[in-house]
C-alpha cells in the first residue's frame, strides 16, 4: 500500500492539459510524477533513458531526446501540455570539467530547444530543476537567494545560463518560470520502489550504503580538518520526496499568476559527513568501514541553505528531511534493489 503523503500539497488545480515532465524517468523526476499522480494530475513523461530507468515510469512515456527538434515538436502537437517540469540535464561536476561541450550541448542548447517547442505551442509555465552549484564556493553561510551566483564549474555556469535564459523569455515572450536550486538530493520513496540509481554513483548516500551491502570495501572521507564541529565537511540533505513537494507547490503559484520565482531547497540543517556515516551504521547494522584521505580541492567545508523565501513564496517545509529519515527510506529501497532497478 501506498504511504500517506505526509506533507500534502495544497489543493492544486489540476492544469487544463497534462503537465509534460522532462527527465521524468530519473531520480527525482520519477518521484515528482508521482507525486502529481496523486494530485490527479495528467502527466506524460518525456526521457531518453541516458541516465534515467524505464522500471521508474508510472505514466504515459515519450521516449524522444530533446536534441530532437521534430520529434520534440511531435510530443507538443500530441499532447498539448499545459506546464513543463524541467529535469533533464547532465548533472556530474567532475564530468562537465572533463567534457564541458557535453554540458552545454546538453544543458543549454537543448533546454532552448525545449523553450522553443514550448513558445510555438503556446505553452507557457515551466518549473525547472537547477542548484546549489550556481552559487560557487560560499562566502556566506546559511546560502540565501542573494548570494552571488559565480559557478565555479561548467555544471554550475550551465544550469545559471538556464536561469538567465527562463528569465529572458518571461520578459519577452511571457512566459511563468521556477527555478528551484537544490542543495543534496537525498533518500527514496518510502514505499521503497523508487530510489537513486546512478551510473557512476558519485553521491555520498548510496556509496556509503553500497558500502554496507558489500559493493564496496569502505567509504573514503575526504579531509578531516576542516573548521566545523568534528573536522568534515558539512553538506545539507534534502529528502526527494520533499523536492517533489516542491515542485508542485512550485507549480500551483505559477498558476495562480506568479510570473517569474527562484527558490533554494534545503534543510537549513547541515550534517557532517562523520554523523552521516555513524548514523548509516546505526540503521543498517553494519560496520562500513571509513578512510580518511586529503581532501578534494574546491570542497567548501559549509554548504548549508537558506529555505526561507521557499517557505514564504511555496509553503513549502521539509517533511521527511531528518538524517534517520532520509537513511532509512534509501536503505530500504538499496536492499531491494541491490544493484540498481530490476536487481531484487
Amino acid at each position: 500500500m501506498p504511504v500517506p503523503d505526509p506533507n500534502p500539497t495544497p489543493a492544486l488545480i489540476p492544469p487544463a492539459g497534462p503537465v509534460l515532465v522532462c527527465g521524468g524517468a530519473g531520480y527525482i523526476g520519477s518521484h515528482a510524477v508521482r507525486l502529481l499522480q496523486r494530485h490527479g494530475v495528467d502527466v506524460i513523461v518525456l526521457d531518453n533513458f541516458s541516465t534515467g530507468h524505464r522500471e521508474s515510469v508510472t505514466a504515459p512515456l515519450e521516449e524522444c531526446d530533446l536534441a530532437d527538434r521534430d520529434a520534440l515538436a511531435r510530443v507538443f502537437a500530441k499532447h498539448a501540455p499545459r506546464a513543463v517540469i524541467h529535469f533533464a540535464a547532465k548533472c556530474y561536476v567532475g564530468e562537465s570539467v572533463e567534457k564541458p561541450a557535453k554540458y552545454y550541448r546538453e544543458n543549454v542548447i537543448n533546454t532552448f530547444h525545449l523553450l522553443e517547442a514550448m513558445r510555438a505551442s503556446e505553452c507557457r509555465e515551466i518549473v525547472f530543476s537547477s542548484t546549489a552549484a550556481t552559487y560557487g564556493e560560499p562566502v556566506s553561510s546559511p546560502i540565501t537567494e542573494e548570494h552571488p551566483q559565480n559557478p565555479i564549474n561548467p555544471y554550475g555556469k550551465t544550469k545559471l545560463h538556464m536561469e538567465h535564459m527562463m528569465q529572458d523569455y518571461v520578459v519577452a515572450y511571457g512566459f511563468r518560470t521556477a527555478a528551484l536550486r537544490y542543495f543534496n538530493a537525498a533518500g527514496a520513496s518510502p514505499d521503497g520502489d523508487l530510489g537513486e540509481d546512478h551510473e557512476p554513483e558519485t553521491h555520498l548516500i548510496p556509496i556509503v550504503l553500497q558500502v554496507a551491502l558489500g559493493k564496496r570495501d569502505k567509504i573514503m572521507v575526504f579531509g578531516n580538518d576542516y573548521d566545523t564541529r568534528d573536522g568534515t565537511c558539512v553538506r545539507d540533505y534534502v529528502h526527494v520526496d520533499d523536492l517533489a513537494d516542491a515542485h508542485l507547490r512550485a507549480l500551483h503559484t505559477l498558476q495562480n499568476g506568479t510570473n517569474e520565482l527562484a527558490c533554494n531547497l534545503g534543510t537549513g540543517d547541515g550534517v557532517t559527513v562523520k554523523e552521516l556515516i555513524d548514523e548509516a551504521r546505526a540503521i543498517t547494522g553494519h560496520a562500513i568501514p571509513a578512510e580518511v584521505g586529503a581532501r578534494r580541492p574546491g570542497d567548501p567545508a559549509r554548504l548549508v541553505a537558506s529555505s526561507e523565501r521557499a517557505t514564504q513564496l511555496l509553503g513549502w517545509t521539509p517533511a521527511r528531511s531528518d538524517l534517520r529519515t532520509i537513511l532509512g527510506d534509501a536503505w530500504k529501497f538499496h536492499t531491494s534493489n541491490p544493484s540498481g532497478y530490476g536487481t531484487a
